[in-house]
């Protein structure tokens, strides 16, 4: 039974799906959108969204809290400087996943998460 158990595992280690979800969150933060599967999207979506949350606290704190998770100087600043700006009088929900079909090898539903 798989009670009190959120998330997906996505047939990965703890650790390679972690550095999946940092990867797929700096690169739409740096993008603004990407192209990946629905389970891989809805699951990184909420990192993606915290870091925006941080970048509009615009501390230190927040700062260093986003660093620890992104680690990348420039996608940082990006989040602090512009997209803190952009979303000031957003409460939340600041990506769209807009379904694609499925994906030629093996069917996978894919979508295209952006920020709004």
């Amino acid at each position: 039974m798989r009670h009190r158990i959120a998330g997906r595992s996505l047939g990965r280690t703890t650790s390679h799906r972690m550095a999946l979800y940092k990867n797929l969150t700096r690169d739409l933060l740096f993008r603004e959108y990407i192209v990946t599967t629905e389970a891989k999207a809805k699951e990184m979506r909420s990192f993606a969204e915290r870091i925006i949350t941080l970048g509009k606290d615009g501390s230190l704190a927040a700062r260093r809290q986003a660093l620890k998770f992104v680690s990348d100087q420039q996608v940082i600043r990006k989040v602090f400087d512009d997209l803190a700006n952009r979303y000031v009088e957003r409460p939340g929900g600041y990506t769209r996943m807009t379904k694609l079909g499925p994906r030629v090898g093996d069917a996978a539903p894919m979508v295209r998460i952006e920020l709004l």
